[in-house]
């Protein structure tokens, strides 16, 4: 998931928004540490789940990474207003934005965006960005852990982008 991040950020720039969704463990935080050594980012990338958002900017004069955790957004009927507290439209235009567990909630800030959906294959171990097990460690997975990644392009920003080819691992 890190090399797909790392490949995905060769394809992004100021203003792109990508909206991560899949179960716990997926791999979406992963993905994200990725995109943020892609991007040449400042920071650790880990999970903004506390703290609903982080800022990593570029150490080489590109996009920063914001990175979003909408989990716990949505504990009110007002989504939309959550999602505007966070004021995340003020950088969206020069930042790649990265929100997961965004689905159903971020597509209103713009038109342009990729949707990043990622699966587990059944009977896998959770990732390193998954929850505890019962001895109290993270999850660690053993061999292969395959993941199914699928990406959906919207918006005339990504009309030309040959993202095939770009992100063929």
């Amino acid at each position: 998931m890190r090399e797909f991040g790392r490949r995905l950020a060769g394809v992004l720039r100021g203003g792109d928004l990508l909206v991560l969704s899949g179960g716990l463990g997926a791999g979406k935080t992963t993905m994200t540490q990725g995109l943020g050594a892609g991007l040449g980012v400042r920071g650790a990338v880990t999970s903004p789940t506390f703290v609903i958002a982080r800022v990593h900017p570029s150490l080489v004069g590109g996009p920063a990474l914001v990175h979003v955790d909408a989990y716990r957004l949505g504990a009110t009927d007002d989504v939309a207003g959550e999602v505007d507290d966070l004021d995340l439209d003020a950088s969206l235009d020069e930042s790649v934005t990265v929100v997961e567990w965004g689905e159903g909630k971020v597509e209103d800030l713009t038109e342009d965006r990729l949707t990043v959906v990622i699966e587990r294959s059944e009977g896998t171990a959770p990732a390193e960005d998954g929850p505890l097990n019962a001895e109290g460690d993270l999850g660690e997975t053993v061999g292969d852990d395959p993941r199914v990644v699928t990406v959906r392009a919207s918006g005339p920003r990504w009309a030309a982008v040959d993202l095939t080819t770009a992100l063929a691992l």
